[in-house]
């Protein structure tokens, strides 16, 4: 079922986003001071290829001080229209019916787009972490 739902998240816009997650990171490791911002995209690109069966979670132990200030530079840039984004397009499928379990997934990616240092991506039956 899993499958089927990665599937037609791709086809219903996921890859195009995921496309724009990949691009944005390439872009920020050009840099040296982008590097740690363009690893975060390549790991929300990863969740956004691939959301259902897996979760959003925080990590253990949590990532402490540099964590919170690389999240408050990266809300400041990028952050809050990443999760803007996938709220907008979350009430947009959630209009429909069978849009529903869309919706659900890009609510699951909100805080992992506003807050990606300190969180994972974790398999929902296995606990594997993708990085």
């Amino acid at each position: 079922m899993n499958v089927l739902g990665n599937l037609v998240f791709l086809l219903f816009g996921g890859f195009i986003i995921a496309l724009g997650y990949v691009l944005g990171g390439i872009l920020l490791c050009l840099t040296i001071i982008g590097i740690p911002f363009g690893l975060q995209c390549f790991k929300i690109a990863g969740g956004v290829i691939a959301p259902f069966g897996r979760e959003v979670r925080e990590k253990e132990p949590p990532g402490g001080v540099i964590a919170i200030i690389l999240n408050i530079i990266w809300i400041i840039l990028p952050g809050l229209e990443l999760a803007i984004m996938h709220l907008f397009l979350a009430a947009a499928f959630g209009i429909t019916i069978i849009g529903i379990p869309i919706a659900l997934q890009h609510i699951k990616l909100i805080p992992l787009a506003l807050l990606p240092f300190g969180r994972e991506m974790r398999d929902r039956n296995t606990g594997q972490v993708y990085p």
